[in-house]
């Protein structure tokens, strides 16, 4: 696949990849492109950005003074929507664009005082605190070494206080499917992501589903070798079917589903220093 002409690069190197990306589009709009799908028309990254938010949204509904880390938060587009809930929030992104865009949107909608931003890599965060709400959307699936993968669970895992809940949103289909993959994403099954929650000393407190429609995910391997307005009439036709499938019904058809919302919370008889 190629993003806005330019393709994925060969040798993936997650902090230039990401500080590039947040250059480019971290400003533009809602910054969606550098956060959702790198390269695809506002429309297409809108529609998946209102299904993510409908899927995690029985999760997001934190009371006054909840203590939120937002690991890969971008332009921090879930730290505001909690601070404007009251929540507590620190955000951590690799990329330091990405950080000053995040205070800038914050200030703009007035939830600075409630918001902490900072440059952090995630597979080894030392914040010295504990959050009742830690989550990650989108980001584990760019990591793509196994063991930087479970350092990064194991780091977020340790920030999680007593009685919390991490909420993971990532693509995690039910079977193996290798299709959309690239040098800078990896769609792992399910199984792997409960075995690595498992080794982390979590459990699964909820599984829930995000976009069961198949149109996009049948079609994204195929777009950059399309002539691009044909490319930009089928995205288009594969939004507008998969949108009102998603949206209503997306939590529900788990099996179905390319993305997955895990719940996760400490097993029990696991002490809380792990």
């Amino acid at each position: 696949m190629t993003v806005r002409g330019v393709p994925a690069p060969q040798c993936y190197r997650p902090s230039v990849y990401w500080e590039d990306r947040a250059r480019r589009f971290a400003g533009e709009r809602d910054g969606l492109a550098a956060v959702c799908a790198y390269g695809m028309p506002e429309f297409y990254n809108r529609a998946i950005h209102s299904e993510q938010r409908r899927a995690l949204a029985p999760w997001l509904n934190v009371p006054p003074g909840t203590r939120v880390l937002d690991v890969g938060c971008g332009v921090g587009r879930w730290s505001r929507l909690l601070a404007e809930r009251g929540a507590a929030v620190v955000g951590v992104d690799l990329s330091p664009t990405m950080i000053a865009e995040a205070r800038r949107r914050a200030m703009q909608d007035g939830v600075l005082q409630r918001c902490r931003f900072s440059v952090g890599d995630l597979s080894s965060l030392e914040l010295g605190e504990r959050f009742d709400v830690i989550l990650a959307v989108t980001v584990l699936q760019h990591i793509l070494d196994q063991a930087a993968l479970a350092a990064a669970l194991l780091a977020m895992s340790t920030h999680l206080a007593p009685g919390g809940r991490m909420i993971l949103l990532e693509a995690a289909p039910a079977g193996v499917s290798q299709a959309c993959d690239s040098s800078v994403f990896r769609a792992r099954p399910r199984a792997q992501y409960m075995k690595l929650i498992r080794d982390c000393g979590l459990s699964i407190r909820a599984l829930t589903g995000v976009d069961p429609a198949p149109f996009r995910r049948r079609l994204l391997p195929h777009v950059s070798t399309l002539p691009k307005p044909l490319a930009l009439g089928l995205l288009a036709i594969s939004t507008a079917l998969s949108f009102p499938i998603n949206v209503p019904f997306g939590r529900r058809i788990v099996s179905r589903s390319w993305h997955a919302v895990f719940i996760l919370e400490r097993a029990a008889g696991v002490p809380d220093d792990v």
